[in-house]
């Protein structure tokens, strides 16, 4: 009897099974639009939004209002070789370079300076315009052969550039853009990074460089009572010491061409984080709801940040282009040195030859009477990087600045 009443008690209760859930419809129907676009905009990547956009039609509707958009840059859309590139026989290339040796040498040492420079980084800064140009990215794919096969789903956005990929979004106000590699092609071992923002020029801009980055060796276990006497003698107060390391720009920043690599350093962040700033310019002109810009890297070199602030400024105010590359002009720079040369980090890393630069437009710093640091203080230096590279960036903080002025180039 019990049982029966069981299965009594089973057939009298509704039973949802594939008819009813079609009589109900999608799940996804019963919720509100707003809810659906929080989901949409914590996915946040473009490819996975351009696949939702296929699931239906109202997903089709819905990704173009996501206001918050990550474009990772998957790769390189690489040039054509230009008509007049053809190379000679390897006599008349001899010939060719004799010839233009004395011109070479008449121009002295600060043009083979210029050129070394700015050789090592025009290749890379061509290419970021070939990702980021939407006019250069059709015209390499107009000149490549059209494959065989039928072209990627929309939703493959991997050989457009961003300004393609976000034409869609109608709404945007949060956008980051992750290229696949820095500008600056650096050593193996050796720590370069920055960090800039912009409005219609530079506004500000943090760089931290090392020459040499390792690890602390471990220490014996017989020897751990004098390097235990060595931290305590290091960490023992005497003023004197003190004064001599941090009153005084050490010896070893002026030898072996150390002021003139950091120089190095600092023109070609600056002239990558100009070029990066004017690629950004259709983006920026196109999204007139953006209110955050961030364009990073995948090696973690630079970041060019812009808020809403900024982005106003640079709608209302054109930005002033260099007259030799594609990039936007730098006004006159007030910059801050400090140089170590070793920091200790925590977990054991070791920077050698650390060295951070502060730089602010001439203007500004002038203009508020309190030099590079401005009346906002040093939270913008120290905070730029992440750990442990912001540790370092508040230990050269209380070095003594070795001061350097720049013109507008």
């Amino acid at each position: 009897m019990e049982a029966e009443r069981r299965q009594e008690g089973e057939e009298g209760r509704p039973w949802c099974g594939a008819e009813d859930e079609a009589e109900d419809g999608d799940h996804f129907d019963r919720l509100h639009d707003a809810v659906l676009l929080d989901v949409l905009n914590r996915i946040g990547d473009v490819k996975a939004l351009g696949r939702c956009a296929l699931v239906s039609r109202r997903f089709h509707a819905l990704v173009p209002l996501v206001d918050s958009v990550f474009v990772r840059v998957d790769c390189v859309i690489p040039d054509d070789p230009p008509p007049t590139a053809a190379p000679g026989s390897p006599q008349q290339q001899h010939q060719q370079a004799a010839a233009a040796a004395p011109a070479a040498r008449g121009r002295g040492a600060l043009a083979h300076f210029a050129r070394a420079l700015l050789g090592g980084i025009a290749r890379p800064i061509h290419a970021l315009g070939q990702i980021l140009s939407p006019a250069a990215a059709a015209v390499s794919r107009r000149a490549e052969p059209r494959p065989a096969t039928p072209p990627a789903p929309a939703a493959d956005v991997s050989h457009h550039s961003p300004s393609e990929v976000l034409r869609s979004f109608k709404e945007l106000r949060r956008l980051h853009i992750e290229l696949p590699t820095g500008e600056l092609g650096i050593d193996e071992g050796v720590l370069l990074k920055w960090k800039a923002d912009f409005g219609s020029t530079l506004g500000s801009c943090v760089i931290l460089g090392a020459s040499s980055v390792s690890s602390k060796p471990p220490t014996s276990p017989s020897a751990e009572p004098e390097a235990a006497a060595a931290d305590s003698t290091d960490a023992s107060p005497d003023p004197n010491r003190e004064t001599e390391d941090l009153g005084s720009v050490p010896e070893s920043l002026y030898t072996n061409g150390g002021l003139k690599l950091r120089v190095v350093w600092t023109i070609s962040s600056l002239i990558a984080a100009s070029a990066r700033h004017y690629l950004l310019q259709p983006i920026i002109s196109t999204h007139a709801m953006l209110e955050s810009l961030n364009l990073t890297d995948a090696d973690g070199q630079g970041v060019l940040t812009m808020d809403k602030r900024q982005l106003q400024e640079l709608r209302v105010r054109p930005v002033s282009a260099s007259a030799s590359s594609h990039r936007t002009l730098m006004p006159a720079l007030s910059m801050r040195l400090h140089y170590a040369p070793l920091i200790e980090l925590p977990g054991g890393t070791l920077l050698k030859g650390a060295t951070l630069v502060a730089i602010r437009p001439s203007e500004d710093a002038s203009r508020e009477g309190q030099g590079v640091a401005g009346s906002v203080g040093t939270c913008w230096i120290s905070e730029a990087f992440e750990e442990p590279y912001r540790t370092a960036a508040k230990v050269l903080l209380k070095r003594t600045p070795y001061c350097l002025e720049m013109n507008s180039f």
